[in-house]
């Protein structure tokens, strides 16, 4: 009897041990699961916190904790979504011109939106044909930048100017301008918009520009580069400067 007694106790004892050991393993394992949700938990609050940028990112990717202007461009910062990036290559960013929904005839005649050009770098500039002073100089920068890059950075780079005078700027007038000025193949591209639709535009890229007669605008000199997601990298200010900068902003994209 004393030994089945002894065994039952010992029997007893096991029980309790393991017992012991499930309650000890489940503290563990709840106690691990906290500290990941802990975690998460900090790491969603760190994401959370709201963040600002230049809608036409004049400083790449930079952000700011508090709006305010962008101390480049001087437009309002705008808040943004960090998890936001393009995920895709269908998908535009919040700072594309490619999210503007004005339309647009070319020297074609063809009518299109500015998100019928994505998918290559563009090289664009505000001028009108009638103009003699400024605009002729903008066109020889734009060919001059044309003549820098290699012919193998050129398939996916299109130069766009746009005119700030729709009424005379007809797509057969700037069919006219571009065959006169050697700028008829397919890497050119002329656009003709609506009175509204220009001045959107041009206030998108910080181009200003007057009518001063019928025939005459006073306006900024302007010629901005887009990535192929149509967002601004980078913009030359001034007529005959030196573009190596574009150049090089130009043969990064399409590199």
């Amino acid at each position: 009897m004393t030994f089945l007694k002894q065994n039952h106790e010992h029997l007893i004892n096991m029980n309790d041990v393991s017992k012991y050991l499930k309650i000890i393993v489940s503290m563990f394992v709840l106690l691990t699961v906290a500290t990941a949700c802990k975690s998460d938990t900090a790491k969603d609050t760190s994401d959370d916190i709201a963040a600002y940028q230049c809608p036409m990112q004049c400083e790449g990717d930079k952000t700011y904790n508090e709006a305010g202007s962008c101390p480049v461009c001087k437009m309002d910062l705008k808040a943004i979504d960090k998890t936001s990036k393009t995920v895709g290559t269908n998908e535009i960013s919040e700072a594309s011109i490619f999210n503007l929904t004005s339309k647009w005839h070319t020297e074609e005649g063809k009518e299109i939106q500015l998100k019928d050009l994505k998918g290559k770098t563009l090289v664009m500039v505000m001028i009108y044909t009638s103009c003699q002073a400024a605009c002729p100089r903008l066109v020889a920068d734009m060919r001059s930048i044309d003549a820098k890059i290699p012919k193998e950075n050129q398939e996916d780079l299109n130069f766009v100017l746009v005119s700030i005078d729709p009424e005379i700027d007809t797509p057969e007038r700037l069919k006219a301008f571009a065959i006169e000025n050697t700028m008829d193949d397919e890497k050119w591209t002329f656009l003709q918009g609506t009175e509204s639709g220009v001045r959107e535009f041009a206030n998108v890229l910080s181009v200003k520009y007057k009518e001063i007669s019928p025939i005459d605008f006073s306006h900024s000199n302007i010629i901005s580069v887009f990535n192929s997601g149509g967002e601004l990298i980078h913009q030359q200010e001034g007529l005959g400067v030196n573009n190596k900068e574009t150049i090089e902003a130009i043969l990064e994209l399409t590199k």
